[in-house]
């Protein structure tokens, strides 16, 4: 058994307000977000003694950095960090703050990502690679890469559009249920083909939105979790993956390396694709849960369009995904509520759109022109 298996819970977990709020800052949102998670598992503030952040897209690097947010919540921690790898952040300083409570350095790690790309105008429209190398090619927006994605998976294996949509209505329909969702209003298959196109073949409902808002999580040992309000979560595998490597590779746009990430978390946490009762995938777009389903082996290689169908992903289905809305219609927190919904569903605390008996949950991100990717196995303690 690998020895960090359920040896790390997530305590705690807070989300600000969500959507366009032009009255708030990065500050004032994470501040926010890391009182309601002190009183989501009756910590106080002087006993967090960990502090890792992610400053936002149209945040200043200093303001959402671990001396500032510290200052401000008046608390002097002992373990700190920050660092941006994009959606594939909040995965990424999960497992470092398991690593620091199990490593002895902390006793509890508040990670928390703060931002106001909504009101900061964000439309990630600049070039899509490192510096401007890929600008030349028409690569203006992230959504170019995922686009390609899409359209390979779609020549290969004749994956589909409304296959596409499928994901978009499932998360549509999830974040119905959800009141603290941005987006709530049902949509249908053909609304996702009506609306317009941003990269062809990808719709704009197949893209995730911007947003307000902040997250916190609250990471500690599970011995540590009991004495506290909640029901514990355990952080039972983890898994990370990289690649430097991008277009120079024929099978770059398949991200690959996600697959790695997926297979050392479920090794770790000794379960499989069939163990899993809910997920929470990173859907910056609709053609990344497609890959997903393929990288974490719950289909074979271009049999994802196909597996989408049928009412398969939403809830009452066999295999339920982002319950909350997701990227793409709860709120674009770049993959940090992925893993409050996940704790709260290993909770039971999710009403309408709780899983029933849901105990396996995987929650995945990636980010960083795609070279990053990160799994993580959470189940009830």
């Amino acid at each position: 058994m690998h020895p960090l298996k359920d040896k790390t819970a997530i305590a705690g977990v807070g989300a600000s307000r969500q959507g366009k709020l032009p009255d708030e800052t990065p500050v004032t949102l994470a501040t926010e977000a890391f009182k309601r998670a002190l009183d989501d598992c009756g910590l106080q503030k002087n006993q967090i003694d960990g502090l890792l952040t992610m400053p936002g897209t149209v945040s200043p690097e200093a303001a959402l950095n671990y001396l500032r947010l510290g200052e401000t919540f008046g608390i002097n921690p002992r373990y700190t960090g920050s660092k941006n790898m994009g959606g594939g952040t909040a995965g990424a300083l999960l497992h470092e703050a398991a690593l620091a409570v199990n490593g002895g350095f902390a006793n509890y790690v508040a990670c928390i990502f703060s931002d106001c790309a909504a009101t900061g105008g964000n439309k990630f429209n600049r070039a899509s690679g490192w510096g401007d190398s890929w600008g030349i090619w028409g690569f203006m927006a992230a959504a170019a890469n995922s686009a390609i994605t899409a359209s390979r998976h779609m020549a290969l294996y004749g994956t589909t559009s409304r296959q596409l949509g499928e994901i978009a209505v499932a998360c549509r329909k999830h974040a119905s249920m959800n009141p603290e969702a941005v987006m709530r209003t049902p949509i249908t298959i053909e609304d996702h083909q009506s609306s317009r196109f941003i990269v062809e073949p990808l719709h704009l409902l197949d893209c995730c939105l911007i947003s307000d808002g902040a997250v916190c999580i609250i990471v500690t040992t599970p011995e540590r979790a009991r004495d506290l309000k909640q029901p514990v979560v355990n952080i039972s595998g983890m898994g990370q993956a990289y690649t430097t490597e991008n277009m120079e590779r024929e099978d770059w746009w398949y991200v690959p390396h996600q697959k790695l990430a997926v297979s050392d978390a479920y090794a770790m946490a000794d379960v499989g694709p069939a163990d899993i009762d809910v997920c929470q995938l990173y859907d910056n777009f609709t053609s990344s849960v497609l890959v997903w389903f393929e990288h974490a082996g719950f289909c074979k290689v271009g049999e994802a369009g196909a597996f989408v169908e049928g009412g398969r992903i939403q809830l009452g289905g066999e295999l339920p995904i982002n319950t909350a809305g997701g990227n793409l219609s709860e709120s674009y927190m770049e993959g940090w509520l992925h893993i409050v919904e996940g704790v709260r569903q290993m909770r039971g605390e999710c009403g309408v759109r709780q899983v029933p008996g849901a105990e396996v949950c995987l929650v995945t991100g990636r980010g960083q022109a795609l070279n990053c990717a990160n799994a993580t196995i959470l189940t009830k303690g």
